[in-house]
């Protein structure tokens, strides 16, 4: 045996296996600096969301706001479900000064999250016994702020983490999103329940130092996004966009938007498979309460406590899953593990129908909902991401394909209510998983042409016509 022969063997001896590596690596994924910094910003982004939401609602309660005005407030949340409106003016224009020192995107992250910590602190401020009106304009001005800082964070980690890197990162997002939503709504109410009660400030008084802090949390994002890194793509498409008219700018962003994305092979297939993916998930999801109230008979409280305990917990765990997943795996064996993940957590609540109730089985039904749905959620969002190919129009398709993403949840699965009625719950489960069958015929129709091995970051050159 040679030396060389003698050094391979012995290296060999020591080091781990590919798939020991691999899995190594996938574990590792979670501890590098940008998917760091998308965690932390996915705090960010979960903390004001209940500010102009359920916690809201709590303050309006304890108010003399009569509950017709109360329940308006809903509407106050429309700017998220709108953002899309004006993602291109993100993807096309430049904030004076702050894009300047930080580049385009850590520009519009700065930007957008002084204007909600402003926001915040107005809402904070205003008094629902003096003026509801105050309140509302308040809480619309948190809702746009931070669904514009949505905006730019999607892209931020769209153009700055990796293919392989996507999953973890959202895996991470979602994480950190959560727990931003519990600060503000638990930490909050405890908060402002230390002002009034240890403290002994009046009812308004409290609540205002309560918004307060919490405007004092978004500094989290701020510090994150001073410490982060301009992603190169979006200082190659700043090139690009440099000496045109603003307008112009705008306009050619929304309108390539499209363009650039109809022109790619398969594109109306993929917005189709877009639209259809999350369909099964949805259409369980639409009746998995009134299943567990009505069909089992647990009450409300059994319910809320195991769904917003374990049910939360399982969250945490299956988007952790998911980015560890998709790291092992690649793209095209990724979708396909999280479309069969759905049908077969829908085929669980199948099982809860025919056996006999108890917590234990409901614990498990909803865990296994929650880790399986969330796997799904971080290795599609990760499908979405790698979609985004262009830095010229990142905002705005983000935006658009999330937006489409939510047609099957929002629309498509509405007659699922009808369909239990006539089927009753076991076959209404079992029912529901032949909607997916649209979305895997299109998954291996894609997969037949190459769709996921051509979802790469391109490395031509960017022109202003992209």
């Amino acid at each position: 045996m040679s030396a060389e022969d003698e050094m391979s063997t012995g290296q060999a001896a020591v080091e781990p296996a590919p798939a020991q590596r691999s899995w190594r690596e996938a574990a590792g994924v979670y501890l590098r600096r940008d998917v760091l910094v998308v965690l932390f910003l996915g705090f960010s982004a979960g903390l004001p969301l209940a500010l102009s939401g359920s916690t809201l609602l709590v303050w309006m309660a304890e108010s003399s706001v009569n509950l017709s005005t109360i329940g308006l407030f809903a509407l106050v949340g429309t700017p998220y479900t709108i953002k899309f409106l004006w993602a291109p003016i993100v993807d096309a224009l430049d904030i004076p000064i702050l894009c300047r020192l930080f580049g385009r995107r850590r520009g519009w992250l700065i930007f957008s999250q002084i204007m909600l910590m402003a926001a915040i602190v107005f809402l904070g401020f205003q008094n629902p016994d003096v003026s509801p009106f105050m309140i509302a304009l308040g809480a619309v001005l948190v809702a746009l702020a931070s669904a514009t800082q949505d905006i730019v964070i999607d892209t931020y980690r769209v153009e700055k983490l990796d293919v392989s890197e996507q999953a973890a990162g959202v895996g991470a997002y979602v994480a950190a999103y959560r727990i931003g939503m519990l600060v503000s709504t638990a930490g909050a109410l405890f908060i402002v329940s230390f002002f009034e009660k240890v403290q002994g400030f009046d009812k308004a008084t409290a609540w205002t130092f309560g918004y307060v802090v919490m405007a004092a949390f978004v500094a989290v994002g701020m510090i994150t996004t001073l410490v982060a890194r301009e992603p190169a793509r979006s200082g190659e498409a700043a090139k690009v966009l440099a000496g045109e008219n603003q307008l112009a700018r705008v306009w050619k962003a929304a309108v390539g938007a499209f363009s650039e994305f109809l022109t790619r092979d398969a594109a109306l297939a993929v917005l189709a498979f877009v639209i259809l993916f999350k369909l099964c998930d949805a259409f369980v999801g639409a009746m998995t309460g009134p299943f567990v109230i009505r069909g089992m008979g647990y009450s409300r409280e059994e319910y809320a406590a195991i769904v917003k305990g374990l049910g939360l917990a399982a969250t945490l765990a299956g988007g952790f899953a998911g980015g560890f997943v998709a790291r092992g795996l690649d793209l095209r064996s990724s979708m396909w593990l999280a479309a069969l993940l759905q049908m077969g957590s829908n085929l669980v609540f199948a099982l809860q129908a025919v056996v006999p109730a108890s917590y234990g089985m409901l614990a498990f039904v909803i865990v296994a909902e929650n880790f399986t749905g969330a796997i799904g959620t971080v290795i599609f969002v990760a499908y979405l991401s790698a979609l985004c190919q262009s830095p010229l129009h990142t905002a705005t398709q983000y935006a658009l394909l999330s937006a489409l993403s939510a047609v099957g949840r929002t629309y498509i699965s509405a007659p699922a209510g009808f369909v239990a009625a006539q089927t009753g719950w076991f076959w209404f489960f079992v029912l529901s998983c032949l909607t997916a069958i649209p979305s895997l015929i299109l998954l291996w129709w894609l997969q037949s042409r190459g769709h996921f091995e051509a979802l790469i970051r391109p490395t031509g050159k960017l022109s202003a016509d992209d």
